[in-house]
């Protein structure tokens, strides 16, 4: 695999200006004229190109922008170009008629913890009016019926459980409802190298870490999800919302990518975000994955030397003080700082070992119920009850997998990794 940082240049964002493009998805629109097809993927050797992120292309959705109102949905990681200008400020640069700013879980700065609700609020570097949609807002329909056109800007993480790619579905949900033009400024998914895990279908288990019946680790970057919305007519009542997509240049399923911004206060770097997709599932337990220590989703361990010789003593830091496992005391486990982040991909193994080492297992699903909702189902909690082990597992899922590949591969817009 490829690691790539993202350098990006000037001298970069004239060169990929020619050949970037717009994907209209269940609109009229015309695309930015272009040699390639719409909805083509990048071809050929990109390993010594500049990944360059659709915020980055100013000259794609500037001029859209111009003479209309304007909301954005943003965070920390919505970033333009090598200085990591926010997106506000660069649209305020070029006189955008910004009116709001939507922001998804952990806020506008990225400094809300997980799970923790947040209100209206003003930014306090733009004046910005800030309004969340993390579990709904009362206002939302009248906020977004104020504007012309949305901009989407999330950094995602390929999981079904990373609550942004819920707030693009609600964003949709709105444009789609009051007849607004969406712009998703797509990036790449650092974990868009694999598809796996169990593919929800009973709305039983539907929830903010829940929302879609896509796989577990679904494989998608946020432009190609949102294709895949409007593609299979999840919005209410199957309504289609007039989205265009700005692609990622010099970037595909195979390339790893390191992200220049957290994308929350739990991952703050690659490894983290790699291992992220095995460790999620802990949520549902009691087990610590480092939150409250220098290295979350980089450590696993309980008050209980049966996990391990690696101790370590979880407690505050920035972003990780409300909801913290084993807050304060002596947590026994593993280390996994010294893994190769491109390495790791989805796997139970962990979830598995900490059960077995558990003395009494009937404790071990602390919350079950969120477990489930985490799994999209309550057969993967039952299985591990039940003994099996991580094939037999992987068996009962793979009918499922097999099917929403086939889904997946209408929507991509870039090369895939098989």
């Amino acid at each position: 695999m490829i690691y790539l940082m993202i350098k990006t240049n000037l001298f970069a964002l004239i060169l990929v200006v020619s050949n970037t493009l717009f994907i209209s998805c269940g609109s009229s629109l015309k695309s930015v004229q272009t040699n390639e097809k719409a909805g083509s993927s990048i071809s050929g050797d990109i390993s010594n190109k500049v990944v360059v992120p659709g915020a980055d292309q100013l000259a794609l959705y500037l001029p859209q922008l111009k003479g209309k109102k304007v909301g954005v949905m943003g965070n920390q990681t919505s970033i333009v170009g090598p200085d990591k200008k926010h997106l506000v400020d660069v649209l305020m640069d070029n006189k955008v008629d910004l009116k709001f700013a939507f922001a998804p879980e952990h806020g506008f700065r990225g400094n809300v913890e997980r799970g923790e609700k947040f209100g209206n609020d003003i930014d306090q570097k733009t004046g910005l009016p800030l309004f969340t949609l993390y579990g709904g807002n009362k206002k939302q329909d009248s906020i977004v019926n104020s504007i012309d056109v949305m901009i989407f800007d999330l950094q995602d993480v390929g999981a079904r459980f990373y609550t942004y790619i819920t707030s693009l579905h609600r964003v949709m949900e709105l444009c789609a409802k009051h007849n607004k033009k969406l712009i998703v400024l797509d990036r790449p998914n650092p974990n868009g190298d694999q598809v796996d895990g169990p593919v929800r279908h009973d709305d039983k288990f539907k929830s903010d870490v829940s929302w879609h019946k896509i796989a577990m680790i679904h494989g998608l970057t946020i432009g190609e999800l949102a294709q895949m919305i409007n593609g299979e007519h999840w919005l209410e009542n199957g309504r289609q919302v007039d989205v265009q997509v700005v692609k990622v240049q010099n970037w595909d399923h195979k390339t790893m990518y390191d992200l220049p911004v957290i994308p929350s206060p739990s991952l703050p770097n690659q490894l983290s975000v790699r291992l992220y997709l095995s460790l999620c599932l802990f949520e549902g337990t009691d087990i610590s994955v480092g939150r409250g220590t220098d290295w979350p989703f980089q450590v696993l361990g309980y008050t209980n030397p049966v996990y391990g010789s690696f101790t370590f003593t979880p407690g505050e830091r920035h972003g990780m003080s409300k909801h913290v496992e084993g807050k304060g005391a002596t947590n026994y486990g593993i280390d996994l700082r010294a893994l190769d982040p491109e390495k790791q991909k989805f796997t139970l193994k962990y979830v598995l070992d900490f059960y077995q080492k558990t003395p009494d297992k009937s404790t071990f699903f602390a919350r079950p119920e969120f477990f489930d909702k985490l799994a999209g189902t309550d057969q993967l909690r039952k299985q591990i009850l039940a003994g099996e082990s991580e094939a037999q597992i992987r068996a009962s899922w793979s009918d499922d997998l097999k099917n929403y590949k086939q889904m997946r591969k209408k929507y991509l817009l870039y090369t895939d990794f098989e």
